[in-house]
């Protein structure tokens, strides 16, 4: 099958996916922004056919025109080549245009790019790809930014009518013994990878050991229950400010059901904490603060590629933090044009986080994807492993 076929067909199941995400979302659910972090599901829908529009169609389809002049204005992110745009903080003023518009902007976009795709060398297949890419890392915010939606809403809504399925008893926390010395991270191979996976390059291994899971919810509330949320012993100073400043008292989505019990909203709405699952919904600063509890610390990201190259055992659950901030590799260059502003400008104040989590696309869920996010962020499924020096 030629690539450009090949690439057709994904196409149009990664954009058939997404449409599947909103399916069953009404236009206010779709349009309401709960904080400035998170964006309205159909801004992500609009977004990632901006994204084709603009660096396929608009530069490379000599017969395209703009669905519609106004949106490039409001749908690019964050690419300043690009021009002016609507204010992050404020997509979810945009009640104009309706989620049935977004849609019919989507079909529009989608049928000029399977009419076009047939006629582009390598380099626009190659930025196809990406799309692809970009479109799928949309689909996972999405379904967090919809979380952190509704459970700012009284009434607790579900995504989702799908229960979670109840964990099974995880093993016994173990400590497992990491390589040593100078070791290869990065990506390697033909298959695609983002521009921040590499150069790849030498790391340096000191003794240590990784856990051989994440860390539980039951483990987490023994933290809770010993008074880690009230102890700055345990804390970075930023974090101990920010757990003051905040009145963080547990997992962003934990809640009592009861004087007793602890509840944990998901998208499947409020159900009894699982004590068996991996905690999740945490920042770096309760990550570490943790970390220090127990006597341990967070592992750096080359410690936790290296042993993913090796066989870790339960990732990919939840995103796991690392104490290592998300700056360029040695030699390191982002891509030339717009596109250059993809990952290269936002390597500063970040840290890594590793694995994927249910929300991943798994195509996604590889050694050398470098997730980030700043240290007090928490809305995404994230995690966290131990680790130890030797």
């Amino acid at each position: 099958m030629p690539r450009y076929a090949a690439l057709l067909e994904q196409f149009h199941i990664v954009r058939g996916h997404s449409c599947a995400l909103v399916q069953n979302l009404s236009d206010a659910d779709a349009t309401a922004q709960s904080m400035d972090d998170a964006s309205p599901a159909k801004w992500h829908l609009a977004h990632t056919s901006w994204f084709f529009e603009t660096f396929l169609l608009r530069d490379h389809a000599s017969d395209y025109r703009l669905f519609d002049p106004t949106y490039p204005y409001l749908f690019n992110s964050y690419y300043e080549a690009e021009g002016e745009r609507h204010a992050r903080p404020e997509r979810g003023l945009l009640t104009r245009p309706s989620l049935q518009d977004v849609l019919q902007y989507r079909t529009h976009v989608d049928a000029a790019m399977t009419e076009a795709m047939d006629g582009f060398p390598e380099h626009l297949l190659d930025l196809v790809e990406l799309g692809l890419h970009h479109e799928q890392q949309h689909q996972e915010l999405l379904l967090t930014d919809i979380l952190h939606l509704f459970s700012r809403n009284p009434l607790k809504p579900a995504y989702s009518a799908l229960a979670p399925v109840r964990s099974v008893e995880p093993r016994p926390m173990q400590w497992v013994e990491g390589n040593v010395g100078i070791h290869r991270i990065g990506h390697e191979g033909a298959d695609f990878c983002f521009d921040c996976e590499g150069p790849r390059h030498d790391a340096l291994l000191h003794p240590h050991a990784l856990a051989n899971r994440p860390v539980t919810n039951g483990e987490w509330l023994a933290f809770i229950e010993d008074g880690g949320y009230r102890d700055a012993r345990h804390w970075l100073s930023d974090g101990w400010a920010w757990v003051q400043n905040q009145a963080i008292e547990a997992p962003l989505y934990w809640n009592h059901a009861s004087d007793l019990d602890w509840a944990e909203f998901g998208l499947a709405g409020n159900r009894t904490l699982d004590p068996l699952a991996p905690v999740k919904h945490i920042s770096l600063y309760e990550a570490d603060a943790y970390a220090t509890w127990a006597g341990a610390r967070l592992p750096t990201e080359a410690e936790w590629e290296v042993a993913a190259n090796d066989g870790l055992t339960d990732s990919g659950e939840v995103w796991e933090w690392t104490g290592s901030a998300y700056r360029p590799y040695p030699g390191f260059k982002p891509a030339a044009g717009a596109v250059g502003e993809y990952n290269g400008k936002f390597m500063s104040g970040q840290f890594v986080l590793k694995g994927g989590s249910t929300a991943t696309s798994p195509g996604h869920i590889r050694p050398s994807y470098r997730n980030f996010f700043y240290p007090h962020q928490r809305w995404q499924f994230t995690g966290l492993r131990l680790a130890k020096d030797l």
